[in-house]
């Protein structure tokens, strides 16, 4: 059950960042988890946010450069190995991972991971039958 990120392509410039996080407040779209990674004249700010469908509109018709990506979330235990334990059931069944970033859920106890992988459906079973959970977008959007 992938779930779907806004990927966004930003100049890296002063302010473009605070553009988008902005645009989105303005919007009533609540970032629920992100990731920046740069280059020396971009960026792509990948986000999990509680309104897809609106927060990519919202971007597309202010010209922003933006895709939506599936991704798989999976929580995982918060405690020292529980990231641990989940990339290896990945490694043990030869799925690469291509990045990841992660956040803690505020129900407690639990940190959610977000995965882009190669094979996002061997992911998933695999992860499934290692009592693994993933969360579907409505939960995440809902935390």
């Amino acid at each position: 059950m992938p779930i779907r990120q806004v990927s966004i392509f930003l100049e890296n410039r002063l302010g473009r960042l605070s553009e988008v996080v902005s645009l989105l407040a303005k919007n009533s779209i609540n970032i629920r988890a992100l990731a920046l990674a740069d280059k020396a004249d971009y960026g792509i700010l990948r986000l999990i946010v509680n309104d897809t469908d609106r927060a990519l509109e919202i971007l597309r018709q202010e010209l922003f450069s933006v895709n939506e990506t599936p991704v798989l979330a999976v929580e995982v235990d918060d405690r020292p190995g529980g990231l641990a334990e989940v990339l290896a059931i990945l490694v043990q069944n030869s799925i690469n991972v291509e990045y990841m970033y992660a956040f803690v859920a505020k129900s407690g106890g639990k940190a959610v991971v977000v995965l882009r992988v190669e094979d996002l459906e061997k992911a998933e079973r695999v992860l499934s039958y290692n009592e693994r959970k993933l969360l579907r977008e409505e939960e995440i959007q809902g935390l």
